[in-house]
């Protein structure tokens, strides 16, 4: 196989077309499948693409954390969690536990 390159660009329009319409075809096969069967089994929006938190967080997710710390100058607290807050930066821990 010798083709020139102008040759093989021209192959390779005539399979991108090719490609495109097995793709839209193949597509809207899926899409007539999808709908028979929400038609069939009455699905909705709601069955096929849930929204909201329901079955995807944790059980702790928003749950309220006790301080493990406490500054004694301005009485702030921190959980413990997170980005430690700059007056317990480069302390011990200890002395501003609660």
């Amino acid at each position: 196989m010798n083709a020139s390159y102008k040759e093989l660009l021209k192959q390779r329009e005539a399979l991108e077309q090719q490609i495109n319409e097995a793709r839209r075809r193949e597509l809207a096969t899926a899409v007539a499948q999808v709908r028979e069967l929400v038609a069939e089994y009455g699905l909705t929006q709601q069955d096929v693409f849930p929204t909201g938190r329901t079955g995807r967080t944790s059980a702790t997710s928003g749950v309220k954390v006790a301080p493990k710390y406490r500054d004694p100058v301005t009485g702030q607290t921190w959980t413990g969690r997170g980005k430690a807050p700059k007056w317990i930066q480069n302390e011990d821990r200890e002395k501003f536990a609660i």
